[in-house]
């Protein structure tokens, strides 16, 4: 299975762009979009019907906020949005599709940038999450947990990792999460692939040319649980 993550930054917006015809260029199994910013009134049968794709949109209450879609040639065994227990997923961040195979989480993780507050609210949802994620691994669930962290994890996934050290998506706070996560075991799929890699980015600010001189963040990843290691081919 071909599986895509993209953070859209507004789906009607990608649609007066192409978006239709893109998803057809990437012919991936299942599509992951994350901050879609729609309310399920403004789901249009342009955006949520798609040939072959099933659509399951999972939105904030807060208007043009957040929001996650996963596109699905597979019919999934079953759908979950949000967390099935102890957080409620008023900002619209977490889809779950289960498949036969595994679980698969598109995620759109908090941003800690605006102030201490937010910042607290994102490392409280990374706590829940892998908490949760382990949970269903002691239940014999294979994971695949993909979207926007919304961190840089290492000096070699952000182009000017000393002028942001102070900035949050590569605090060293943020970043002793997700050591903690590969430390429960689960795979950061591109450095397994592509361990010293370095100018690979998926973020890239709107000011300064950031995209043309690629000075940019990976800040979105699919990790996996280790029992799906010997299924990753790239």
């Amino acid at each position: 299975m071909k599986l895509i993550s993209w953070n859209v930054n507004g789906l009607r917006a990608v649609m007066k762009k192409g978006f239709s015809e893109k998803v057809g260029q990437m012919n991936a199994d299942v599509l992951c979009l994350q901050e879609t910013k729609m309310q399920p009134d403004q789901v249009t049968d342009e955006i949520g019907k798609i040939s072959p794709y099933q659509s399951f949109f999972w939105s904030a209450e807060k208007k043009g906020y957040s929001s996650v879609a996963t596109y699905t040639k597979k019919t999934p065994l079953r759908v979950e949005n949000g967390f099935s227990e102890g957080w409620d997923d008023k900002e619209g961040r977490v889809i779950m599709t289960e498949y036969p195979e595994f679980m698969l989480f598109n995620i759109y993780f908090p941003n800690g940038q605006k102030d201490e507050i937010r910042l607290k609210y994102k490392m409280d949802f990374y706590e829940h999450c892998l908490k949760y994620f382990d949970s269903l691994r002691e239940k014999g669930k294979k994971l695949i947990i993909c979207g926007d962290y919304n961190t840089a994890h290492h000096p070699i996934d952000l182009a000017r990792p000393k002028q942001n050290e102070k900035t949050s998506g590569f605090l060293p706070i943020e970043r002793a999460w997700m050591d903690k996560l590969e430390e429960h075991g689960y795979i950061d799929t591109f450095r397994q692939i592509h361990p010293d890699k370095a100018d690979m980015y998926s973020w890239w600010s709107y000011r300064a040319n950031a995209r043309t001189n690629n000075v940019g963040w990976r800040i979105d990843y699919f990790y996996i649980s280790p029992d799906l290691k010997e299924n990753l081919k790239d």
